[in-house]
């Protein structure tokens, strides 16, 4: 079964800046739409933060729009989340979701990463 591997998360002062990636864990599946999600704390609901369509149609939450950019690079296959101006009400578990699509042809599954930390300190 695919995965996805997050990685860039970490603790910086507020103001600072972290960037997120995410990739399927092997070669056999191909990024087709994403997005990103975290949780701000234990117990809370998983939020959106942002996402690209299929179209490559960009969307954020608007706590987070002017400050985080998601981008997804094709010859990569990953997918990035570039978070400057980061603030204390930023910090929880980032995690990525897409969707994807076999090289072999069949069902496009969608999985989910493992998350990564993102702590912001004031």
């Amino acid at each position: 079964q695919v995965q996805l591997v997050e990685s860039g998360g970490g603790s910086v002062q507020a103001g600072g800046s972290l960037t997120l990636a995410c990739a399927p864990s092997g070669s056999d599946f191909r990024i087709v739409a994403a997005g990103w999600y975290r949780r701000p704390a234990p117990g809370r609901l998983r939020e959106f933060v942002a996402g690209v369509t299929r179209d490559a149609v960009i969307n954020y939450d608007e706590s987070v729009k002017g400050r985080f950019t998601i981008s997804k690079d094709d010859a990569k296959n990953t997918i990035f989340l570039q978070m400057d101006s980061l603030k204390p009400e930023d910090t929880g578990v980032y995690y990525c979701n897409a969707e994807l699509r076999p090289l072999s042809g069949g069902r496009w599954p969608t999985a989910w990463g493992q998350g990564t930390q993102v702590t912001v300190s004031s």
